[in-house]
């Protein structure tokens, strides 16, 4: 099932926000309320363990959804702060678990965009596992990932900017990629 999740939702269980670069749209232990929907934006999740050092768990982009758990937890379990200004839609928790147990198209449709983001959690931890960076990068573009700016596509992929275009060079280089103009690149097809 293809269907979209967001189609099934009343226009009253949905809240449009506006942070700022820096902005916490909820810290760790905060009772849950809300997952989220990221229309414009990065938002990073970070836990903070004993010792106060902080662990990045997910930067969430463009077209994610986040903090899919706290729909089964009474408290968010990391801090989500903006990395840029940020847009998102936020889903209210009650209304969502409500429509689970009582719209079986809306569970399925839920389901499987929970599946679909598990599979691209997958594929992501995969391409992160690939040491060099060229490869890394070659891999995620196979991936389908895409690439909107290369700092933004950098950290998708768990690389700096620096290490991403050495690497995005010596792809065009070697000829597996085609440089369409600043700071765009296509896959070359054999």
């Amino acid at each position: 099932m293809t269907e979209n999740f967001f189609t099934h939702l009343s226009p009253a269980a949905k809240k449009t926000k506006i942070l700022s670069k820096g902005d916490f749209l909820f810290r760790q232990n905060d009772p849950t309320f809300a997952m989220f929907f990221l229309q414009k934006g990065q938002i990073q999740l970070i836990r903070h363990g004993q010792d106060g050092e902080q662990i990045i768990l997910h930067h969430a982009h463009s077209g994610e959804t986040f903090a899919e758990a706290s729909l089964f937890s009474d408290h968010y379990h990391c801090d989500a702060v903006a990395l840029e200004n940020v847009k998102l839609q936020l889903y209210d928790k009650r209304y969502i678990l409500q429509q689970m147990q009582q719209n079986p198209t809306f569970s399925m449709a839920i389901s499987a965009h929970f599946s679909r983001q598990i599979q691209a959690y997958r594929r992501r931890l995969e391409i992160h596992s690939i040491r060099r960076a060229d490869q890394r990068i070659f891999s995620a573009l196979l991936a389908g990932l895409t690439m909107d700016d290369i700092k933004s596509f950098a950290a998708k992929i768990g690389l700096t900017h620096e290490a991403t275009y050495r690497g995005l060079a010596k792809l065009v280089s070697q000829g597996k990629l085609h440089k369409t103009a600043r700071g765009k690149y296509s896959l070359r097809c054999e």
